[in-house]
Formats: structure tokens, sequence, C-alpha cells
């Protein structure tokens, strides 16, 4: 049941993750901004050593859109990777102590 309750809430941040590239404005500033925010949450998440592959394609996406200057779809990858990357540490974290709560039968 506890598993269930994760997957809800990692669904649910995905979805919200989602939804935040329609609100991204994108000058070369706000990708930066957001670039370099989406890195060090994916910096934390290797530190947990629990780093979605799905982050790195979202990072590699919003370089992409960078590279060819259309910084609306580049800032909007990179807040969506952003996003993944803090679900994976939220994954990091609540799995590091709810393994003990698993009763084994």
């Amino acid at each position: 049941m506890k598993l269930t309750m994760l997957q809800s809430m990692l669904i649910t941040m995905l979805t919200f993750a989602g939804a935040m590239p329609a609100v991204a404005a994108g000058s070369e500033a706000d990708f930066k901004t957001a670039y370099a925010a989406a890195d060090a949450a994916n910096k934390e998440a290797a530190g947990l050593r629990n780093q979605w592959t799905t982050t790195a394609a979202a990072l590699a996406a919003a370089k992409r859109a960078a590279d060819s200057g259309d910084f609306d779809t580049a800032t909007a990858s990179a807040k969506e990777a952003e996003a993944l990357a803090k679900a994976s540490i939220f994954q990091a974290t609540s799995e590091k102590e709810r393994w003990r709560d698993m009763e084994i039968r």
C-alpha cells in the first residue's frame, strides 16, 4: 500500500511538471537559469545514486533546443528535467527509510 502512495505522489509531481512548459517563457537568460537549476538537481540525484535516464534526456533536449535558438522549448525542457530530478530525489530519500517498513513474510 505504501508503494502505491509513493507511485501516486510521483505521478502527481510529474503531471505538474508536464503542465509547467505551457507557462515557460523564453529568453536565453531564462533558459540558463532553468538549466542551472535542473543540472544542480540532477547532480544531487547523482549524489544519491538515483539519476533517472529521463532526466538526462530532458537535459539533452533542452541543450539541443537552446543551441538552435528555441529558448521557449529549451526552458520548458529544462524545467521538465528539474521536476524529474526532484522526483528522483524524492524517490531516493523516501525509499531510503521505507524499505524498513516492509514486512518480509
